[in-house]
């Protein structure tokens, strides 16, 4: 019997620890998620029915640790040299029972790349945040303070404004840095994040990369206000909110690496985040081909299964054919994040312009397989008993963050058409 097994993944790049890892965290999926996920736009602000199934993948079972070091605590994925894949498979795992869920969960592990990940592993932040982490059974979330209320996703569109309309401010006074500002949107925000990484500009207005500023902060410093989580036409399980940050105080070593390298591997986050938000869509796809699958088989038409139509078989097969080419794209994207050797760094201009066209095409191929399967379905569709309008809400967000398809359309020319202007 056909199952989401038999999509492709280039078996070539898998992790040793792929079947391991996958096996877990659908295992999980299938227990704590999948039957109670329906409730989950009701339980946007308390996450009192998220909270557990949170606690128990990344606190119980360990994978808030997966990118520190060994000797930390941690899994050591970031020197291992199949992170990517590995990651990919665990948030694509995830996301077919609750994207949003897979969201919160990779946005944990968002900025501690900047910190965790060969070649620029900062051991002393690691010594600092790892017991926070590796010490517990509680989940433990992380968020990366990026977005702005005035500028959007301007912070993202570093080749053009490079840094240049940062609003949040980071001044030294001798061994502290003092942040001021509001960001707005970051996912575990909402009260959710024990620990943020904070975008900043040391010079309000200049463009020079020298003064872009990734500047980690606790939650519970002085000066700093959670606002309560905004409700959202979908990714419930993802809390966003505003963050203040009021004269807030933290040593100066908690800058991630320095003038000119916090703006270099901020665009290697930029590149993670494109690729695990393909993942996000690949594993909600799976499982809208799951549903779809089992609505065709059940749902007769004219004395036969629904799928045994050829008009029907039409679109199915063109759903099947968008998912397998996206689940490859997936697998190849997160493995050219795992071989800086063959493809170049990850912060390079090629790999963020590619990685933008693989979120950019796998989004646009969830929304659009989904609002087939809803069209199949017709009224049957948008019953929530049937999760497919869940997916179609949570895919349509996936599609917006990191700049959205316009960011994303000009990085892509910018790159392959050298274009200078845009």
């Amino acid at each position: 019997m056909r199952s989401i097994d038999d999509f492709t993944r280039p078996l070539e790049y898998l992790s040793p620890l792929d079947g391991y890892l996958g096996e877990i965290t659908r295992a999980w999926a299938e227990r704590e998620v999948m039957p109670l996920r329906r409730g989950f736009d009701e339980d946007w602000e308390d996450h009192e029915t998220i909270e557990p199934a949170f606690k128990s993948l990344m606190g119980e079972l360990g994978f808030q640790r997966f990118f520190f070091p060994e000797d930390m605590g941690g899994f050591g994925m970031g020197h291992s040299d199949y992170g990517g894949v590995g990651g990919f498979r665990v948030c694509e795992e995830i996301s077919r029972a609750d994207s949003a869920m897979g969201v919160a969960f990779a946005v944990m592990h968002w900025p501690l790349l900047m910190i965790c990940k060969e070649p620029h592993v900062n051991r002393r932040l690691c010594a600092e945040f790892a017991p926070m982490f590796c010490q517990t059974e509680e989940p433990v979330f992380a968020a990366n303070a990026m977005t702005e209320p005035q500028g959007g996703s301007d912070i993202e569109n570093l080749d053009l404004l490079k840094g240049s309309t940062i609003q949040t401010t980071a001044t030294l006074d001798g061994d502290q840095w003092v942040i001021n500002g509001h960001k707005l949107w970051p996912t575990n925000s909402g009260g959710a994040a024990k620990l943020f990484g904070v975008v900043c500009t040391t010079k309000p207005g200049s463009s020079d990369p020298d003064d872009f500023a990734f500047i980690f902060c606790p939650a519970d410093l002085p000066g700093v206000t959670q606002g309560k989580p905004y409700q959202k036409a979908g990714m419930a399980a993802d809390k966003n909110s505003d963050i203040w940050f009021d004269n807030v105080r933290v040593p100066v070593w908690y800058r991630a690496h320095g003038p000119g390298l916090d703006f270099l591997y901020f665009k290697e986050m930029v590149s993670w985040g494109n690729v695990l938000s393909l993942a996000f869509a690949s594993g909600a796809m799976l499982n809208i081909f799951e549903l779809l699958k089992e609505f065709c088989e059940e749902t007769t038409f004219r004395g036969k299964p629904l799928k045994e139509n050829d008009d029907v078989a039409g679109v199915l097969a063109d759903i099947a054919r968008d998912i397998e080419i996206t689940r490859i794209v997936g697998y190849q994207s997160a493995r050219m994040l795992d071989r800086p050797d063959l493809y170049g760094d990850n912060w390079s201009d090629e790999i963020v312009a590619k990685c933008r066209a693989y979120k950019c095409f796998a989004c646009d191929k969830a929304v659009e397989i989904s609002g087939k399967a809803l069209d199949i379905m017709g009224p049957r569709g948008s019953d929530r008993a049937r999760d497919i309008e869940k997916h179609w809400r949570d895919l349509k967000i996936v599609q917006l963050w990191l700049g959205g398809k316009q960011l994303a359309q000009m990085e892509v020319a910018r790159w392959f058409y050298e274009c200078e202007t845009l």
